[in-house]
């Protein structure tokens, strides 16, 4: 397939995402002389991050940012990446690499995508719809989220590589109800989430005021009053737009502030592979599950005609002391077969990150929290720049490990820096 071009919003399509000579005469995705000056001290994903701190009210930032309890799986995510080491093969023509990657059918522009993120519009003005948009005008996939704040119809229409991700109780009349509307918005590919059985304890919102739905209370209006970025080009013009936020897409419709308003999505914990076997004959596009770390839960999906599995432990926000994604992932690849496809999200945050999760059997990666902090920060030329960013980091850094495609990586080029011992199985 060719490569959908990045477009600004309003605009004709511009040529497609190339390389071109940089400031110090190397080549680049981004070019920083046409970037606006507050854009340009922005060099990686982690300064997105960071940024997001200083335009999200504290409760928004905490929920975005946090884990769960002591932080293990949140802080394990990323330092596992630390533990691999490069063995990079120079004298190798790489003039020709390029970053596409073919996924259920579909040819995307390069090898990661957005994870799907709860409550993205209450970070970011129709935060699902800008992640939607600068998805497919870049070709690459945006799973949105079951629990947004927008209705799955309007994100689809958005962007057209949206997938859907849904939280689903063990109860047959809400899963078809979910699956039939999110069919008839036009989804081709459904992900189940299978690790969020019941509500985790995650301290860090308490601590830093966040409920959900939020309530109001003095200290929440001076946490917004103290962040006036978001307070008036986020949740006033939201109200003044589209009224008082709600999630939209599972069951009954909760208001994002409210001091009487509870949730109550249906007993997920009830949720077995009876209810993926009754989604399997209902759903006719790709179903996937994802939170799967086990390998007998790979082999039991393959079993039942899944497509797939997302590798995650839900960005070290559900149970504490959940084995990174990438150290199981070796592991799942060897059972999982040359079609299944292995998805991995958790942790990513470099260019190098996205090629050690391929070298070990990843089939595509999903990257949330920095490209939230995109939009939050700078809207979809945030996102956009984000994007650009991460590319001209895989691009170097395929070049300096003498490849031409993601694909190409593998086990060969990596080894254990810091006593990776899963490297060694």
């Amino acid at each position: 397939m060719d490569t959908a071009p990045i477009t600004p919003a309003g605009t004709a399509a511009a040529p497609a995402l190339e390389l071109k000579p940089d400031q110090a005469g190397g080549l680049s995705f981004v070019d920083k002389r046409s970037l606006p000056s507050g854009m340009r001290n922005y060099l990686c994903l982690q300064d997105f991050i960071d940024a997001a701190r200083k335009v999200l009210p504290r409760p928004i930032y905490g929920y975005v940012t946090g884990g769960v309890e002591n932080n293990q799986s949140l802080r394990g995510n990323r330092d596992v990446f630390d533990e691999i080491g490069f063995v990079p093969k120079p004298l190798v023509d790489t003039m020709a690499r390029q970053q596409k990657v073919e996924l259920f059918g579909h040819t995307y522009s390069a090898p990661f995508g957005f994870a799907p993120m709860g409550g993205t519009s209450m970070a970011a003005y129709r935060g699902d719809a800008v992640l939607a948009a600068a998805a497919e005008a870049a070709n690459i996939p945006m799973m949105m989220s079951g629990a947004s704040l927008m209705k799955m119809e309007d994100v689809r229409a958005a962007g057209k590589t949206a997938m859907f991700q849904a939280y689903l109780p063990g109860d047959e009349e809400r899963i078809a109800a979910t699956m039939d509307r999110a069919a008839a918005a036009g989804f081709q590919t459904l992900a189940v989430t299978v690790d969020v059985q019941v509500a985790a304890n995650r301290e860090n919102n308490v601590r830093a005021g966040f409920n959900n739905p939020l309530r109001p209370t003095l200290q929440l209006a001076w946490d917004c009053a103290i962040r006036p970025k978001w307070t008036f080009g986020m949740f006033l013009k939201t109200l003044m737009t589209d009224g008082m936020p709600h999630v939209e897409n599972m069951g009954p419709r909760v208001p994002m502030i409210s001091s009487t308003a509870l949730r109550g999505y249906g007993r997920r914990d009830k949720l077995t592979w009876k209810h993926i076997e009754f989604m399997r004959k209902r759903w006719k596009g790709n179903l996937l599950l994802k939170g799967v770390l086990h390998k007998e839960v790979v082999h039991i999906a393959r079993e039942h005609g899944l497509q797939g599995v997302l590798v995650s432990n839900h960005g070290g926000r559900q149970l504490d002391g959940t084995v990174s994604p990438l150290r199981v992932l070796p592991g799942l690849r060897d059972v999982a077969g040359k079609d299944f496809k292995l998805i991995m999200d958790s942790g990513f945050r470099r260019g190098t990150d996205i090629l050690k999760a391929y070298a070990l059997g990843a089939d595509f990666c999903l990257i949330g929290r920095p490209f939230l902090c995109a939009a939050a920060v700078a809207g979809r030329p945030g996102v956009e720049h984000a994007i650009k960013l991460l590319m001209d980091e895989i691009d170097r850094n395929m070049a300096m490990m003498g490849v031409n495609a993601v694909k190409e990586m593998s086990k060969e080029f990596l080894m254990p820096a810091t006593g990776a011992g899963f490297l060694r199985d």
